[in-house]
């Protein structure tokens, strides 16, 4: 017997969503939600859509992130199941296309928490998680950051005081995946129509924690080379998976393929607010321009001196910001190439 479809409310909308229908538009058309994304294709679910499979082609065609991604709210016409037009988002995860600078990948939309998954092994790497990090500032997103295979860990102490260490506030929980109780914690953020996301490099246990958080095995997993800690491409789509819906509903988890790159590119006030504490310092420099090299009456070269600071993370903040910088000029480019390549047709 196939499940009911869940209702608009468990499936995340949101007076956000609605307030961007028209009455005609209600009338002739059907709220659905993305689940999964193939090429040329998405799957669908609404109230009164049984997850079905629809063209993703737009029918106006517009920039490189007007295009459906896991988690957009789409219209589609009730009788003919065309795609009808994409609704506004409440956030939206994208990075530049790895080999590809040309174009922007699309991860997730309108997602409520980011799930930083990190082992407690040779994987946990300070500078990816701050990557991630940088990315659900910039949208707007509630990061949470989990460690696991804690039970594979001789001591897992250390890992969790570097992750605190990295953001006063910052949302930490260790877990053990494959332990339903020990994952509990982890149940406050997959509330009623609630969306997390979860991000991580191959092999750290993601489709494991999916498996654990739906309470199936549905999702294959793979084991991770004993040498170095990496793992296989489990996920190899992006996919929404439905947590069990009681009386009072469930929420939703979105697992992407593992990711040991992940460019930057306009996220400069995401950065800004991760190392808020270093901004803080170079707004103190003499000149409005330091670049924090050889200028006189730089904060920031005092900072360091005086040892308030930590070099290395002050080495990884440059690099972030350089690379934003450089990204983000590139794909002012590419807008202002392709404008006026629209402008010629």
């Amino acid at each position: 017997m196939e499940a009911p479809n869940p209702s608009l409310l468990q499936l995340g909308w949101t007076s956000f969503f609605g307030r961007q229908v028209s009455a005609a538009e209600d009338r002739a058309c059907e709220p659905v939600r993305v689940i999964s994304v193939h090429r040329g294709m998405v799957t669908v679910l609404g109230e009164a859509v049984q997850e079905e499979s629809i063209s993703s082609s737009l029918p106006v065609p517009g920039g490189p992130e007007d295009r459906p991604t896991v988690g957009d709210w789409l219209l589609i016409d009730r009788q003919s199941r065309a795609l009808v037009r994409l609704l506004a988002r409440t956030s939206l995860f994208k990075r530049p296309a790895p080999g590809d600078d040309r174009r922007v990948q699309l991860i997730a939309a309108n997602v409520d928490t980011l799930f930083v998954v990190t082992s407690c092994n040779q994987d946990f790497n300070v500078a990816r998680i701050e990557r991630y990090l940088v990315v659900a500032r910039e949208a707007g997103v509630h990061p949470v950051i989990v460690l696991t295979k804690a039970d594979l860990a001789p001591d897992p102490q250390p890992f969790l005081d570097t992750a605190r260490a990295l953001q006063p506030g910052l949302d930490v929980v260790l877990i053990n995946g494959r332990d339903p109780e020990s994952a509990a914690p982890l149940s406050v953020y997959c509330g009623l129509g609630k969306t997390v996301a979860l991000v991580g490099s191959s092999g750290v246990g993601k489709s494991t924690l999916v498996n654990t958080l739906r309470g199936s095995d549905g999702i294959e997993t793979q084991p991770v080379r004993q040498d170095d800690g990496k793992g296989l491409h489990t996920t190899t789509v992006r996919e929404m998976h439905r947590l069990g819906f009681g009386a009072e509903g469930g929420g939703w988890l979105v697992d992407t393929p593992g990711m040991r790159e992940f460019g930057m590119a306009e996220v400069a006030a995401g950065v800004a607010e991760l190392f808020d504490d270093i901004v803080s310092i170079t707004r103190e420099c003499r000149f409005t321009n330091c670049t924090h090299g050889d200028e006189p009456g730089c904060a920031l070269r005092e900072a360091l001196a005086q040892g308030t600071l930590e070099a290395a993370r002050v080495d990884r903040w440059r690099k972030l910001a350089d690379e934003d910088a450089l990204n983000t000029a590139s794909a002012a480019t590419r807008r202002a190439r392709s404008g006026r390549r629209g402008k010629r047709k």
